[in-house]
């Protein structure tokens, strides 16, 4: 892991304090000064391999990360070894904004592939959230939907079966690179194996590696290695029960 360490107002220019605000400010209008002070927001800025634990449960943790590029995981480990993958993040997403207030990891996050974050210090977010309202309020709507997102997951291992699991985690996939401004939703990278897969769907990756075959043999997706074509994307949508109103990619109060 590689640190560079950044001070507030010389790093205007630099990418993750960009993406920041265009993050937030895609969830609620900020103010001009909401934005130069976001822009003044000291961070650090670290480099991780694939597989690298960035923060371990039970870590006292006083920042919160924010992924510039590649793709982040957040899993939990039960009694026997087993893990459950509990969300996927990629660039312009924060991984942990309930540190803002909870100081202790209730769960891991690692890295799924090469991958950049920033992490700003948490009393540094709650201060601006308090000077700037509208900060706290695009704080606030930004974990309201990663809430929803963690209900669709439940209820996607909870109550779908092994297809529709898989094809609407390739849906939601699709989907939220595409609206990252990551490429487009027929074409893209999935950078998981198949044992990763199944610890986000809980299924095993035998069962994961026919499901997928199954879905290319409907005609649904091609696949290339890592790389997925969607053949037929109101079918994959369909198969996959997926409607996008939860990710809320819209919404802007």
């Amino acid at each position: 892991m590689a640190d560079i360490e950044l001070a507030p107002g010389p790093s205007r220019a630099e990418v993750p304090l960009t993406l920041l605000v265009k993050r937030l400010a895609g969830r609620f209008a900020l103010p001009p000064q909401a934005t130069d002070a976001l822009l003044d927001l000291p961070f650090v800025l670290r480099d991780y391999q694939p597989g690298q634990v960035i923060i371990r449960e039970g870590d006292k943790v006083r920042q919160c990360t924010f992924v510039v590029t590649g793709f982040v995981t957040r899993y939990k480990l039960v009694g026997d070894g087993g893990r459950q993958i509990v969300a996927i993040h990629l660039s312009g997403d924060f991984v942990d904004l309930q540190h803002i207030l909870l100081d202790r990891a209730d769960h891991s996050i690692h890295a799924l592939t090469h991958a950049s974050v920033v992490q700003f210090p948490a009393d540094a977010l709650v201060r601006l959230s308090y000077q700037f309202p509208d900060i706290g309020k695009a704080l606030w709507l930004e974990s309201l939907i990663e809430s929803a997102t963690f209900r669709e997951w439940i209820a996607n291992v909870g109550r779908r079966d092994a297809r529709a699991r898989t094809a609407h985690l390739l849906c939601e996939l699709a989907t939220r690179r595409q609206a990252a401004g990551l490429g487009p939703v027929d074409t893209f990278e999935l950078p998981m194996t198949q044992e990763q897969l199944g610890d986000a769907l809980g299924l095993t990756s035998v069962h994961i590696n026919r499901t997928l075959r199954g879905l290319e043999s409907e005609g649904l997706i091609r696949r290339s290695k890592r790389a997925v074509v969607v053949a037929d994307w109101p079918a994959l949508q369909r198969a996959g029960d997926f409607n996008p109103q939860y990710l809320h990619l819209h919404d802007k109060p």
